[in-house]
């Protein structure tokens, strides 16, 4: 429980906060948000007292102990068990079981709990200090973007586990469903100061919004007013007998606070090109096995056709062949059997992360997009830099000075360049902060061509995805489905492991006879519940066929009114049409409603239909 009163902090003349305050109290769990570079992480290390403040306070209460996830690397023990159990209050030293619990969610085998933990990949070093924080015995937890090194199984295990912490929790995160699964309330660091709510981000969002609608109109409406009475006091300032009411005016306008129009916070506002293609299948796999060692093959005996207009993700644990089978798909590395066969016409665009080592530090923003193609223009060059958030003197940056986010934008711009077929995008919403995320959502749902992407965000998963390729149970499958029907349907491994394991503890034997008077049980709920409803929607069907053919004869009296002229029906018809089609209005929103409540509960039944008959 901590309060943060009246921050301000500024670097030079740009102000990061200015009379920033909010409070988390008992048990809330915040998600902070806000563009980046609008000081998240910076608020969380004067949390932590790492960064000073120029005015304000922060209070904490005594012996209130904070677990906030560190970057850097300290470690002091020979294994990872050793270095994750020592975090522990001395009385817990013995229950390593804890710590197994938690290394073994994050991702770690049995065989990795012995290894030196400096062995270890960057992310895996991360992944330990997470373990620390998530054991220790903190009241509250400042987690700055925990997922970023965890793959798709490991953030929905943090998720449940962060779900049922006790303590207070402030959480960053670029993954929008990541972070409204967690939180209760949600903080946005928004035009240098700070706004909560109870709910989650699209919640604050939309009032933000509305409210900064309400401001703009106020604004507008007072300048308006402002002018007004600006033209009345120079018109009759003059005007001895008027004198004492142009004084009043003058007062007034002295009196009147000023309101400032709102400047325009930039957002990345992009679409990527497609082309026109006129084949249905744009690339073929065939048997494609790969693997860096003869022993270790990460993708064997893939078949798989991409057409148009596809939306593929690409989804696993990490280490497991994801990124590479990309590559291959890009052509930049070959398969060691089977082959890939692309359309002559194909175009491919291919976006990945460690494609940023590759720009050169020596040009600007602007230059790195104009080399990109031939073909590109000076302005279309700029208006690309625009698009990444480059406006301005910002295009004319080097590479050399930009951070990991803003080279993350560069190399979209890139690929923004060239019409392209197929999109190939690795990890694409890595360093991109919410909106960001959203806009990228957008452009993928916008581009009529294919796109294949690797993602460990299940924002973008459930937006996007109508196939998969799976990289689980040590093997690559094809689901032709969402996400969320691959979760319904067969899930992850891991989880089902859990869910089996909490089932055997309390398993019970049905006979043949308890299994039908289960099922007969099951129907009769099922008609009870279903029952109603269809005859709701019958209802609901028959009144709206009845208000169409009410309008339909309306339309047709009103052409014959007008050969007649018939000049009553012609005021009093579309009146009366009106009236009914705000009827039938209503009743599509009711039918809508009541049939999303049928579709719901069908569906429950026929899960529950499937259990029983597993």
């Amino acid at each position: 429980m901590i309060s943060v009163n009246s921050l301000s902090k500024s670097y030079g003349t740009r102000v990061l906060f200015n009379n920033l305050s909010f409070s988390v109290g008992k048990n809330e769990k915040i998600g902070l948000v806000g563009r980046n570079g609008h000081g998240k992480t910076t608020l969380l290390k004067m949390i932590m007292g790492y960064e000073e403040y120029d005015s304000g306070e922060i209070q904490i209460p005594k012996d209130y102990k904070i677990g906030y996830l560190e970057q850097h690397i300290n470690f002091k023990y020979a294994t990872a068990i050793e270095e994750v159990s020592a975090v522990m209050p001395k009385s817990e030293h013995d229950t390593k079981w804890r710590a197994e619990k938690i290394l073994s969610g994050l991702g770690f085998s049995k065989e990795d709990f012995t290894r030196n933990p400096l062995e270890f990949s960057g992310g895996y070093k991360i992944r330990i200090n997470l373990a620390k924080i998530l054991l220790s015995d903190s009241d509250m937890l400042l987690l700055d973007e925990p997922n970023n090194y965890l793959d798709i199984v490991a953030m929905r295990w943090l998720v449940k586990f962060l779900q049922s912490w006790k303590g207070e929790l402030i959480l960053i995160t670029h993954d929008r469903y990541f972070m409204d699964h967690i939180i209760t309330h949600t903080v946005a660091i928004h035009r240098s100061k700070a706004k909560k709510i109870e709910g989650n981000t699209s919640k604050l969002y939309e009032q933000i919004a509305k409210e900064e609608e309400i401001y703009e109109k106020t604004r507008l409406n007072q300048e308006k007013k402002r002018k007004k009475t600006e033209l009345f006091i120079r018109r009759f300032r003059a005007k001895a007998r008027l004198a004492g009411m142009v004084q009043s005016r003058i007062k007034c306008l002295e009196k009147q606070e000023n309101m400032e129009g709102l400047t325009e916070i930039e957002t990345l506002d992009f679409s990527f090109t497609d082309m026109p293609f006129e084949a249905g299948k744009m690339m073929g796999v065939y048997s494609l096995k790969f693997g860096y060692e003869p022993d270790k093959i990460l993708i064997d005996e893939l078949d798989l056709e991409i057409l148009k207009n596809e939306r593929i993700c690409v989804i696993g644990k990490n280490g497991k062949g994801k990124s590479t089978l990309l590559k291959l798909l890009s052509g930049r590395i070959k398969p060691l059997n089977g082959n890939i066969k692309n359309h002559p016409e194909l175009k491919i665009s291919y976006f990945v992360q460690s494609d940023s080592a590759d720009l050169n530090p020596g040009q600007t923003i602007y230059e790195t997009i104009m080399s990109s193609s031939s073909d590109c223009l000076p302005q279309r060059a700029r208006n690309i830099c625009g698009a990444m958030m480059f406006g301005g003197d910002d295009a004319l940056k080097k590479i050399s000075v930009l951070s990991g986010g803003e080279k993350s934008r560069v190399l979209l711009g890139k690929i923004l360049v060239k019409p392209a077929h197929l999109l190939l995008l690795d990890e694409p919403t890595n360093h991109l902060d919410l909106e960001s995320t959203d806009a990228l959502i957008d452009a993928i749902t916008e581009f009529k061509g294919s796109v294949i992407v690797v993602t460990h965000n299940e924002q973008l998963l459930h937006a996007v995805a109508k196939k998969l390729i799976i990289f689980d149970r040590d093997k690559v499958s094809f689901f032709n489905g969402t996400y969320a029907e691959f979760l319904d349907m067969r899930g992850w491994e891991d989880e089902s492991s859990e869910i089996r394991e909490k089932n055997d503890n309390s398993k019970k034997i049905y006979t043949k006879d308890d299994i039908k008077k289960i099922r007969a049980s099951l129907v009769q709920e099922k008609s009870k519940a279903l029952k109603p409803l269809e005859i709701k929607i019958k209802e609901l069907e028959h009144e709206i066929l009845k208000k169409e053919k009410q309008i339909e004869e309306i339309t047709k009296l009103l052409v014959k009114a007008c050969e007649e002229k018939n000049v009553t029906f012609l005021a009093d018809g579309p009146k009366q049409s009106k009236l009914i089609k705000e009827q039938l209005e209503a009743l599509y929103e009711e039918l809508l409603e009541h049939t999303a409540e049928f579709e719901k509960k069908e569906k429950h039944y026929k899960n529950e239909f499937e259990s029983i008959k597993n």
